[in-house]
């Protein structure tokens, strides 16, 4: 079960790019922001379904939706998209940087290689995208950045070091470029997930036994579902919170 989204009316006609947006929680914020009215764009690899996607969100939204494909880790690749992205809309102002994969890796098996290719998933294209977009937002006179973290790494899960690595280093960055980019008026905010029940989830890791476990360590005791990140989403993206940045906000349903 996910709550109605509150109307943004500033959003609409700004440029936002989404990174990973082709499926799972990616999808529900491409829907989210296309909803509001919003110039959107997004980044994904899954081809197929992210053209479904981005063609019937076209078929209903008051602009069209671009899927622009390329792989992340790719430096080159990340701010060719960036770009490309923002000459599409015609304008950046937001960008949501939520693409990640959440591997599982023991401990003992975690090679150089692996390590490198685990964080230039989760963790450099974050700054590299951002790194891309602020020229673009400059021109506008300002913008948004929100980036994806996790509460993984809060909860000393064992089986995902890497990860639980990059997605503290999102908060760190956040701070770093919130300060470096507050005096041209772009704001720089994280969203910490909790258990979050996505098609890839059920498919991957989880179960059952395993979501009904997560609920009783809940305060809210319901499964929560990728469009539960819609609504803080479109929230730090907005004029809503424009005194807020170098801040980050746990959607967990009350776990920490």
């Amino acid at each position: 079960m996910s709550t109605s989204v509150a109307q943004y009316p500033d959003l609409a006609g700004r440029g936002v790019l989404i990174t990973g947006g082709g499926s799972g929680i990616g999808a529900a914020l491409t829907t989210a922001f296309a909803a509001q009215g919003a110039r959107v764009a997004f980044i994904d690899i899954a081809v197929e379904e992210s053209r479904a996607l981005a063609e019937a969100l076209s078929a209903t939204s008051q602009h069209p939706v671009h899927f622009i494909e390329a792989d992340l880790s790719d430096v080159a690749a990340a701010q060719g998209a960036v770009n490309e992205a923002a000459e599409r809309l015609g304008r950046l102002d937001v960008l949501v940087n939520n693409a990640a994969r959440d591997d599982r890796h023991d401990l003992e098996t975690v090679t150089d290689s692996y390590w490198d290719e685990n964080l230039a998933v989760n963790l450099k294209p974050v700054f590299f995208a951002a790194q891309a977009a602020v020229p673009h937002m400059r021109a506008q006179g300002g913008g948004a950045i929100v980036n994806f973290s996790s509460i993984a790494f809060m909860l000393n899960m064992g089986e995902l070091p890497a990860y639980a690595t990059a997605k503290a280093g999102i908060l760190g960055l956040t701070k770093s470029l919130a300060g470096r980019l507050g005096p041209d008026n772009i704001r720089v905010n994280a969203i910490l997930p909790g258990m979050i029940v996505t098609e890839r989830q059920r498919r991957l890791w989880l179960t059952d036994q395993s979501i009904a476990a997560m609920i009783e360590r809940q305060c809210l005791k319901r499964m929560l579902v990728a469009e539960d990140l819609a609504g803080p989403t479109l929230f730090l993206a907005s004029s809503a919170s424009a005194a807020m940045t170098a801040q980050w906000i746990i959607v967990d349903g009350g776990i920490l």
